[in-house]
């Protein structure tokens, strides 16, 4: 009889463990910041020059200056009305909201530069793996994102559009889709 206790117990705490895991994973995945926008998100720079600061007000100082509009980056914490974000090289500190667009850009494989000249991103006509070469994109390059389907995104560069892989570029999660 014991014995049934115990095994009852050890099977009821974890039902309780699968439970609050699932609980974890679910409100991490639903996450909001004060905003009421998902954290974390991408988001792209709306200024040509942004200083990026050690913290959340113009007291604190500038560790960064980004002197470029368009750059994704990705928002990872919110207070008053300062974000905190990340760049595609994992630099972070903070920007005033006001300097940010929901415009969707991203990078193409900035894991890869520097890796060889011979290495590129593919942009293809259609979201398929043996659709026609639009464009060959270096390491690095900043695209406009137009939509997102999981697997493919709809990017554009220079006056070309096309899709790039998913995998492939820093500005997208993994599995997301937008329109």
């Amino acid at each position: 009889m014991r014995n049934l206790v115990v095994r009852l117990s050890l099977a009821a705490l974890a039902g309780v463990i699968v439970s609050v895991a699932g609980l974890s994973l679910a409100h991490a995945q639903a996450a909001k910041g004060p905003s009421g926008l998902p954290l974390p998100r991408f988001v792209s720079l709306k200024a040509k020059s942004v200083n990026l600061r050690v913290g959340p007000s113009v007291d604190y100082a500038v560790a960064w200056r980004y002197l470029k509009s368009g750059v994704p980056v990705e928002i990872i914490q919110e207070y008053d009305n300062w974000r905190r974000v990340r760049d595609a090289d994992g630099t972070e500190g903070w920007v005033n909201q006001a300097l940010l667009s929901g415009e969707r850009t991203a990078v193409t494989a900035p894991w890869m530069r520097g890796k060889g000249e011979d290495i590129y991103v593919n942009m293809r006509r259609e979201a398929l793996a043996n659709s026609s070469l639009v464009a060959k994109i270096q390491p690095g390059v900043v695209v406009k994102v137009g939509e997102c389907n999981g697997d493919w995104c709809r990017a554009e560069v220079d006056g070309t559009a096309g899709w790039v892989s998913q995998n492939e570029i820093w500005g997208a999660y993994p599995g997301e889709a937008f329109k």
